[in-house]
């Protein structure tokens, strides 16, 4: 039943329009902060309507920390963590949901007790395997007594010269963030609302798991990996403590750590404020132009899902 009462109607409407404002209000105060000189901004009222400072403050800003690499560099980072995460999850719901094998529900409750163990708590022994990913195999070769025979046939010693780091490199930025127990429940929990008629059908048409995963769920996942997709786009272009870790060179760094390096000390001018509220206003439209580009999609997946 549809209301259609005119006071409550407008009374909707200005909810809506009250919350729009307080969501939309960090960015306008971010934008006329970084439209203003320093002594401007600390008057006192300060202003609230912008000035005519904003692209010189952000060309300063712009040459001082180097965002047209950090830029690229967290495109491609939020871009491979989406695409990974949404690949692997899909994966593995998939498997979970539609393959009968041992111990299948022990998998998916250790997946999903993983939502307890977040990047910050694991932070130490995963920096510790990316930096030294050759770890792993060298423990295998001498556990199994194969690394002398790998020193006597390659000259390879095991411990000197099999080593690999992925520091500073973008698979280290992103390999140790696409596993995504998050993903995977979403996934398995919409698997389970898809009939169980379309799989017998696939099956009488002789298709096989792929062609059923790549011509009946997909197809049918869309809204769900596009809901899916914005989230993991913001949480890949937010990220701070992974890439403040694991990156030493300035060529790897990421637009959050460069616009941490824009903050200014307490002995410094005042207009390095007016300079870093500058950048982050163009830091927040990435995210922001992702989901006014991708809402209606959004919107589907959010009810999809909750049906």
């Amino acid at each position: 039943m549809i209301e259609r009462n005119p006071v409550l109607t407008a009374v909707c409407h200005l909810i809506l329009v009250v919350g729009a404002l307080l969501v939309c209000a960090p960015l306008y105060f971010a934008f006329v902060a970084g439209s203003h000189t320093g002594p401007e901004m600390q008057q006192v009222p300060q202003p609230m309507l912008p000035g005519n400072q904003f692209l010189h403050n952000l060309a300063i800003a712009w040459e001082t920390a180097g965002f047209g690499r950090a830029f690229v560099n967290t495109v491609l980072v939020s871009c491979a963590i989406v695409v990974g995460k949404i690949a692997l999850s899909i994966l593995a719901g998939f498997a979970i949901t539609y393959f009968r094998f041992p111990f299948r529900m022990t998998a998916f409750w250790l997946i999903f007790m993983s939502l307890m163990l977040p990047v910050e708590v694991r932070i130490v022994p995963t920096y510790e395997a990316v930096a030294d990913a050759a770890g792993p195999l060298r423990w295998l070769l001498q556990a199994t007594g194969l690394a002398a025979l790998v020193q006597a046939l390659a000259g390879v010693d095991v411990h000197a010269g099999l080593k690999f780091s992925l520091v500073d490199t973008y698979s280290g930025l992103t390999l140790p963030l696409i596993a995504s127990a998050t993903a995977v429940f979403l996934f398995r929990q919409f698997f389970l609302t898809i009939p169980d008629d379309l799989c017998e059908a696939a099956k009488l048409d002789g298709a096989g798991p792929m062609r059923f995963l790549r011509d009946v769920v997909l197809p049918l996942s869309v809204p769900n990996i596009a809901a899916l997709a914005i989230i993991l786009f913001i949480y890949g272009w937010n990220q701070y403590l992974w890439p403040l870790l694991f990156t030493t060179q300035k060529d790897m760094t990421t637009v959050i750590i460069a616009l941490k390096g824009l903050l200014p000390g307490p002995m410094d001018p005042a207009e390095w404020w007016s300079y870093a509220m500058a950048a982050s206003f163009i830091v927040m439209l990435p995210p922001a132009f992702v989901i006014l580009a991708l809402q209606r999609w959004f919107a589907r997946g959010l009810v999809d899902a909750g049906k």
